[in-house]
């Protein structure tokens, strides 16, 4: 018995398959993927997200052609989203000891392999002597020569596996900060608000415009059936990771790793710093502020207010330490 089952923690998997019964070639060719940890196919990315329907459909109907009974077990309750990201937090903290374990022993095996070369070198002749050809040290001196070769390639090679797997556990190691970053928190919850409005549009029904001048209207009907329960069961989904990441940023703001600007905070004239550079504000808008644009020639460019670090009004200013850029300077 093949069975197929999917939940919100384990993701999408496949149990009851073993080596050489058929199952392999199969499941490659649906984009199944042999999890060595788990000792099971999976799908990829699957955890935490709606079940794959047609795919899981698709693969159960495959095996049963091929002789297999298939089972499937769906699962599609949603976790909450504090839960789903301190799971998230733990698995990536395995993984980064993981990878800096495998660094650590990816730079002693190349510390070896330089060790080794060293004692190569060490037995060639003093002096770079050439070989003597016909001699009895000829065949000796050779292999002497090739080891040398041999060595310093393997230290070269190892040494640079030692670097790309430094490089790999440092970039998993900010991949948790990087997703808390309070730029991109901000930048999610817009994400996440606007997908809730256009789903609402769906539950509602909406009208637009297409030609003003011939009024013509195209009119939507609120979207029905099973459809209409798979729009409210993701917002509902939806709701909650608002509230996950609006609490993450109010923390975040109390305690000031974040700002909170707004068009009322700021006027034309004051100074705002983003990323280190301080600029005069050329204009406020109810989402952004208008600065000099880096590339000059009087052009603007519109930065959110939650990309702003610093602010210090027109009538306090006192010229910042940083560099700092004026409109005219711009435009020079």
């Amino acid at each position: 018995m093949v069975t197929i089952s999917h939940s919100a923690a384990e993701g999408t998997l496949i149990e009851g398959t073993s080596r050489g019964d058929g199952t392999n070639e199969a499941l490659k060719a649906l984009g199944w993927r042999w999890f060595r940890s788990l000792g099971t196919w999976g799908i990829r990315g699957s955890r935490d997200r709606a079940p794959k329907l047609h795919l899981i459909e698709s693969t159960a109907a495959a095996l049963r052609a091929a002789g297999f009974e298939v089972q499937i077990e769906i699962d599609a309750t949603a976790r909450p989203t504090a839960e789903v990201e301190a799971d998230r937090i733990e698995r990536q903290a395995g993984r980064v000891a993981a990878l800096e374990n495998k660094a650590q022993r990816r730079a002693d095996q190349a510390d070896q392999a330089w060790e080794a070369d060293r004692r190569a070198h060490d037995a060639l002749p003093e002096g770079g002597e050439p070989i003597h050809v016909g001699h009895h040290s000829q065949r000796r001196h050779r292999r002497a020569i090739e080891t040398a070769h041999r060595t310093l390639g393997q230290a070269v090679a190892a040494e640079e596996d030692a670097k790309a797997a430094r490089r790999r556990a440092e970039s998993a190691a900010v991949t948790t900060s990087a997703r808390y970053n309070p730029e991109t928190v901000k930048n999610r919850i817009d994400s996440l608000q606007a997908s809730q409005r256009a789903d609402q549009r769906l539950l509602d029904g909406h009208e637009r415009t297409l030609f003003v001048v011939r009024e013509q209207v195209e009119k939507t009907a609120p979207v029905e059936g099973a459809y209409r329960e798979s729009v409210i069961a993701r917002m509902e989904e939806r709701a909650d990771q608002i509230s996950y990441w609006e609490g993450i940023r109010a923390e975040q703001i109390s305690s000031g790793q974040a700002t909170n600007y707004g068009p009322e905070d700021i006027e034309k004239g004051d100074q705002v710093q983003r990323r280190g550079q301080w600029y005069r504000v050329v204009r406020v808008n109810r989402k952004t502020v208008s600065i000099p644009s880096i590339v000059g020639g009087g052009w603007t460019d519109k930065v959110a207010y939650h990309e702003l670090s610093g602010h210090i009004r027109a009538e306090a200013q006192k010229e910042p330490a940083e560099t700092f850029v004026d409109v005219e300077d711009a435009r020079s």
